[in-house]
């Protein structure tokens, strides 16, 4: 292959097309000499034992820890974002390499000394980091502990599906139940809800997560066709409605406390487990 071809991404649903040298939508991965090389592997921006339920997974090994990794880049541009100093940064960002060797290594260690049920790839979007954790999660799953993927579904269909024979769990984001809402924020409605579906028909424990802004995705009729969709899943799938703060771009004022629990009794008409966050 010419170093001039360009090459198509095939890991989410922007497709980017890469000339050599061109970097992707996600800031990770860059066409190097024909092919298509991940910026992004084994780049650990943050490292922390945090509860279980901090993911948050609430029908998962409730009150344990887990050992939490971040890595750089997002393939969304959510002007919300809550982790923007890392999700929307390159390589500049990372307090260096682990490789999956020495990452088992780590999650040994906090499970000796937090007992750590496992590793939990979250902070910024973990199928970015695709490369590294396809390496790296049969050797924890060798090892005894678990993975968990903390994401935003916007990852296409093949590579979810050779992961996730390794994943345990995952909370994934449907940030807006409409594909407008989806497009304003950088990403593929569609794609969210199949990650849910194959997911859930994976076998792997999977919980949603909605953080509700105002007038983005805090209409009652929206969030009763979510609830809805996700109950022809699993009534029994945790949905977690969580209240939005002024972040990053997005200057609209908090989620008022008492759309929240409308939002959350409507939810309950459709599904067993609706939690409330940041309130």
């Amino acid at each position: 292959m010419s170093e001039n071809s360009s090459l198509i991404c095939g890991l989410c649903p922007h497709k980017c097309v890469l000339s050599s040298g061109k970097t992707g939508f996600c800031g990770t991965r860059k066409n190097v000499d024909g092919a298509i090389v991940s910026l992004s592997y084994g780049q650990v921006t943050a490292l922390a034992v945090d509860p279980i339920e901090k993911k948050p997974l609430y029908h998962f090994y409730a009150g344990s820890t887990i050992l939490s990794l971040g890595g750089f880049g997002c393939n969304m541009k959510c002007p919300f974002c809550q982790n923007h100093d890392i999700s929307q940064h390159g390589i500049e960002v990372s307090q260096g390499y682990v490789s999956p060797e020495k990452l088992v290594d780590i999650a040994h260690k906090a499970t000796r000394e937090a007992r750590s049920i496992g590793v939990a790839f979250t902070y910024n979007e973990p199928f970015l980091s695709y490369e590294y954790i396809m390496d790296v999660a049969p050797l924890l799953k060798s090892a005894g502990q678990k993975v968990v993927l903390v994401t935003n579904g916007q990852v296409l269909q093949e590579p979810l599906e050779s992961l996730l024979p390794y994943v345990d769990a995952m909370n994934i984001d449907l940030k807006v139940f409409s594909e407008d809402g989806y497009k304003w924020m950088g990403g593929d409605f569609a794609t969210a809800k199949a990650t849910i579906r194959s997911a859930v028909d994976a076998g792997v424990h999977v919980e949603v997560t909605t953080l509700v802004i105002p007038e983005i995705n805090d209409d009652p009729s929206m969030m009763r066709e979510e609830a809805q969709w996700l109950s022809e899943l699993g009534k029994d799938i945790p949905l977690h409605l969580s209240r939005y703060f002024p972040r990053y771009k997005l200057k609209t004022g908090a989620t008022p406390v008492e759309t929240l629990h409308l939002l959350q009794d409507i939810c309950r008409e459709y599904l067993d487990y609706v939690y409330l966050g940041n309130v």
